[in-house]
């Protein structure tokens, strides 16, 4: 049995059951003990069970289908978000064409930029706000603005993306996994963030580092397609995966 096959075999058992231990799921899956044990400590650091002496434990748990207010996210991991947004922000050159995605990290980002014979276009409506106080020739996509996120999304947003062609986009993400990409809880904001990656030269990832191994509900890039940009990687199996820089190496 492949490893993703026993990882879905493993919490198919648990969705049946609270609660199970590691010989059960040896029998189960005809697997070795210490392999079963290797599979309960990643999935255990994935969030998708709770590890516990001899097994594991369901979580019940709606956090990967929810978002928080924008002003709740400000503050979470402040220092490497800024660190981030620092070095992103050094990416932008004379004559982009930039894509600012809505995010708490992108928002940092516009903090530190400094080339303003580059054009940005954003569907945040605090990050339009924002890039216009600074002084940037700024762009807004119109749509439907969602209150919690204040992100612009829907068709007409949708359709405007389809028609630009940007040389470089910097994107938020809820989560990053080996299988499922980049990934985010809400079906609207996954299909502008998907329009975005087909239509940028090169795309990046900000994210820290807490957003690895994490899976959302809306898949809306392979992990290839984008660079990330993070203050630190947990898992050497991501750096042979993408283009990854670390702003604390």
């Amino acid at each position: 049995m492949l490893t993703q096959e026993r990882y879905h075999s493993i919490l198919q058992i648990l969705s049946e059951r609270d609660a199970v231990t590691v010989s059960e799921l040896s029998e189960a899956l005809e697997t070795s003990e210490s392999t079963i044990r290797r599979d309960l400590n990643y999935l255990d650091e994935m969030g998708k069970l709770k590890k516990v002496f001899g097994g594991a434990t369901a979580i019940q748990s709606n956090s990967g289908v929810t978002e928080l207010p924008f002003e709740s996210r400000e503050s979470e991991m402040y220092e490497e978000k800024i660190a981030i947004a620092q070095y992103a922000a050094t990416m932008v050159h004379d004559g982009d064409f930039v894509f600012i995605d809505a995010g708490t990290t992108t928002y940092c980002l516009i903090d530190y930029l400094a080339n303003k014979s580059a054009t940005y276009i954003t569907n945040g409506i605090a990050h339009s706000r924002k890039l216009i106080q600074r002084g940037f020739t700024t762009h807004i996509l119109g749509g439907k603005i969602k209150p919690y996120t204040e992100a612009v999304v829907g068709t007409t947003a949708i359709n405007q993306i389809a028609r630009l062609n940007f040389t470089k986009a910097f994107i938020g993400t809820n989560g990053i996994d080996l299988t499922a990409g980049f990934s985010t809880p809400e079906l609207d904001e996954g299909a502008v963030k998907e329009a975005i990656v087909r239509k940028a030269y090169m795309s990046f990832i900000l994210s820290d580092h807490t957003k690895f191994r994490r899976v959302f509900p809306v898949s809306f890039a392979e992990i290839q397609k984008c660079c990330i940009i993070t203050d630190s990687v947990p898992d050497e199996r991501f750096l042979q995966a993408t283009v990854i820089k670390e702003v604390n190496k």
